[in-house]
Formats: C-alpha cells, structure tokens, sequence
C-alpha cells in the first residue's frame, strides 16, 4: 500500500513535467541495445591479444614485454567487464618483472601508478610514480601521471602547473586533462568544449573517443543538459556495445529524467548481468529509493554494501557506501570511519566534505562545523557535497548558509539519489 500511495503521489506531482519533457531514452532503442548485441571489434582483439601474450610467457624464462602487453590485455578486460580480478593479476604480473629486473625499469612502476589510479589509491600512485621518475621517464609520462595524482590529491597548483607543461603537446591528453581543471574549478561550459575537443583529436581511436564522449555526456548531466548528454552516450555505444557506464548512464536518465523505473531497473539489471562491479547495484537502490518501495531500497542497499566492502575494491566506493550509511542503512559510525580512512588516501575539499557529513548524521555536530570551517569553506565541491553542507548548515541552525548550499546543489540535481533532489526540491520552497 506504502508504495501504491507514493507512485500516486509521484503521478500527481509530475505531469505537467511529463508533458512538458517527452521522454529522452526511447524504451525501443534499449530493446534493440539488449537483445541484438554484439560484441565490439575492439573486446575481440584484445580477447586475442590477451590468450597470445599470456601463451608467450614462459615461467622458466621471465622476461618483460609479454608479461607486460598480458598485464595490458587484462586491465583492458577489466574496464570493459569489471572482473576485480583482472587487475589484481595484472598487477601480479607486473610486480614479477620488478622482481625479475630488480626493480631497474621504469615501465612496470608506470603501469602500476595507473592502476593504483584506477582503483582510488591515490596516495600509493604517487609513491610508485615517484620510483619511476627516479629511474628515468620522459616528459610527456610523468606530466600526464603527476597532473593525474596531484589532481586527485587535491593539490590543485601542482597539478596546474603540469597542465601547464602539457600545453605544449596540444592533443588529446592535454584537452581531456584541462577539461578536468575547468570542472573542478565550476567552468563547466569550458569543461564541455574541451571534453568535445579531446574526442575529436582520438578520430583514429574509437575507445579513446568513447572515454572523451562519454565524460562529455557526464559533464553534461552536470550541467542539466539531459538530451546531449544521451546524444553522446549512444554514440558511445556505437563506438563500443560493451561501454557499460554508458549504458548504466541512459538508466540514469531514464529515471531521473522520464520517471521511468521500470526501463531503468532493466537496462541496470541488464548491466548487472553483463558487469561485475558494484556499480549496478548501486544504481538499483536508487531506483527502487524512487519507486518508493524502502524494502526493495534496503535489499539493494545491503547488496551493495556486501559487494562494495569486498577487500579487493579497497576504497573504490568509499564516497557511495557512505551515502549508504548515512541514509537508508543508518549507520553513521560506519559513515564516519570510512571517510576518516579516506582522508589518509586524498585530503580534498570534497572528501573533508563528506567526513563532516558523517559526523553530523553521528550526532557529533561541532565536531562537524569544526572541519567545515577548517577544510572545506570556499573549496570546489560537486553536488552531493553542496546537498551534504546544506543539510548539515540546516540542522545547525544556519538557515542562510543552507540555502546558498542547496541552491548551488540544484544545479546540479541530476547528480542527487532521487530522495536528495526531492529533499533538496522541498527545502528550496520553504
């Protein structure tokens, strides 16, 4: 009955919306997406390159390039499919050649920061990258890995000045990197047009392309530009069937766009089965949260936890599981000593951000206005920061400061779990 009233209640809120916003991701075209896929060029050959370097190794006689192009081949799969796994064995083999070559070339220490990087650790990148610049790297490498950590270190004047040094090569590394910089910094036209720029320079690289288009798509959900945002995602598709952010994305939309939760919950529960990250999972407690059915929430919500909270994710998902505990689970102390840890792994504006939310859902409220005051007053923050200052400015009693807060979270609302926007939708009438 709980959810029969709050889908009425959601009918009779939004139909002139409705009306007024025809539907964006077109339930034919995920039809069409589901059940005529096909596998990219691009997933073939590296399948192929996988089996041919993994069957040129040779126990007895290690050496370096085809433990090197395997290490490749599997962090590839891994983006594409999200088996955990693949990384760790790539980082495995990566870790042999150090051990074979003592720890004397500079390339296994450069594909180890990448990984790092890719798994948000963000603090052992820099420690691995700063072993290979001592054994020697050019230029173009360590301004790419170095803007890369102090990025998301934080460290903003450092990672600018490596931008800077970028400038020079003028291509694609430089654009997607500098469109980075602008969003950080609220330019968010800017980081569009230099996102557009970076995929037009990969025309000879369709993943390269698609990595562009596609954070171009999420910049414009930032931005509340809905329809490109799609536009872009299906081309990224077209690029690669087997680009599940993408995908998961058109849920997104398909959702918090068109209210449609019933083709959002299949085109997750279609990634789902196709991806074995996390990810899905936590996009099905958002769409069973705006449903309104709080069991459904809850089973996803668990779900996800048990999966996010493996070892091998390390701190992956360190920003969501909090989300987690400081809602539908509530579990502040959880909250609270997860963001603790993560302040270990990169102090920034937006990680202080969400440490003082947890100590303020904990009922550890000046604690809490203690670190704002300290960390994150005036820093760059997204739209789940901005919601999370704005509620806690609110039940500190600062009803000023909430509302500057939450009306910079509305502009980026389609970043919000549906409860926050709706929240956040209620808080901006009254």
């Amino acid at each position: 009955m709980k959810y029969q009233i709050h889908a009425l209640l959601i009918a009779l809120l939004f139909p002139a919306c409705n009306r007024l916003s025809p539907k964006i991701v077109e339930a034919g075209y995920i039809d069409s997406l589901i059940n005529n896929r096909t596998v990219a060029l691009q997933t073939k050959n590296n399948e192929s390159d996988l089996l041919f370097w993994k069957n040129r190794i040779d126990p007895d006689r290690p050496g370096q390039v085809n433990e090197a192009k395997y290490a490749s081949a599997l962090v590839t799969r891994f983006r594409e499919f999200g088996d955990i796994n693949d990384v760790k064995e790539a980082e495995s083999v990566l870790r042999s050649i150090n051990k074979t070559y003592n720890s004397t070339l500079a390339s296994p220490f450069i594909a180890l920061t990448s990984s790092a990087l890719l798994q948000h650790r963000f603090m052992e990148a820099d420690t691995l990258l700063q072993k290979a610049k001592n054994i020697g790297i050019n230029g173009f490498t360590s301004c790419t890995l170095s803007f890369d950590i102090n990025f998301e270190l934080g460290r903003y004047s450092i990672a600018e000045y490596y931008l800077k040094q970028l400038k020079g090569w003028n291509d694609y590394s430089y654009y997607f990197r500098l469109s980075k910089y602008d969003h950080v910094n609220g330019e968010i036209d800017s980081a569009i047009k230099d996102m557009l720029h970076a995929a037009s320079l990969a025309k000879e690289s369709a993943y390269l392309r698609g990595i562009a288009l596609s954070n171009a798509g999420d910049l414009y959900i930032h931005a509340g530009d809905l329809r490109k945002a799609v536009e872009l995602y299906k081309q990224c598709i077209g690029l690669n069937p087997a680009d599940f952010h993408s995908i998961t994305r058109l849920g997104w939309v398909a959702l918090v766009h068109d209210r449609n939760d019933t083709l959002s919950e299949r085109i997750f529960k279609f990634v789902q089965a196709k991806n074995k990250l996390p990810d899905p999972l936590f996009k099905l407690y958002q769409m069973a949260q705006s449903r309104g059915d709080k069991m459904l929430e809850k089973r996803y919500a668990n779900e996800f936890v048990a999966k996010a909270t493996d070892t091998r994710y390390g701190k992956m998902y360190t920003k969501y599981l909090i989300e987690i505990y400081t809602g539908i689970l509530d579990e502040p102390a959880k909250a609270e000593g997860l963001a603790r840890e993560e302040l270990n792994n990169r102090a920034t504006p937006q990680t202080y951000a969400w440490y003082a939310y947890s100590l303020f859902e904990n009922n550890k409220k000046e604690d809490a206005y203690k670190v704002f005051q300290q960390h994150i007053s005036g820093g760059a923050l997204e739209g789940l920061e901005l919601y999370y200052m704005g509620k806690m400015m609110e039940g500190l009693g600062k009803g000023y400061n909430a509302r500057e807060f939450f009306k910079a979270a509305d502009k980026n609302k389609y970043d919000l779990s549906p409860d926050m926007a709706e929240n956040l939708k209620k808080s901006l009438k009254e």
